[in-house]
């Protein structure tokens, strides 16, 4: 069973939430993002919420790069 502990990766008033309520609030939940990089993002790649950013393939192609190094070396 996978666990998260949230204090880690979102803000104060979203510790406290379900991880369907994390994933559906705007990307400023996480930790580090500000409503202004949230704004960005969303100009930029339309991502709106946790989940949008999770499932936007330049970030899940990044993910795959690191993962292939992390494996290769």
């Amino acid at each position: 069973m996978a666990a998260i502990d949230l204090a880690k990766v979102v803000d104060k008033a979203w510790v406290d939430k379900e991880v369907a309520e994390v994933l559906a609030a705007p990307v400023s939940a996480l930790k580090g993002v500000s409503d202004r990089d949230g704004e960005l993002l969303q100009e930029a790649f339309g991502v709106k919420t946790v989940a949008d950013l999770a499932e936007l393939k330049y970030v899940r192609w990044a993910q795959a790069l690191a993962a292939l190094d992390a494996v290769t070396k």
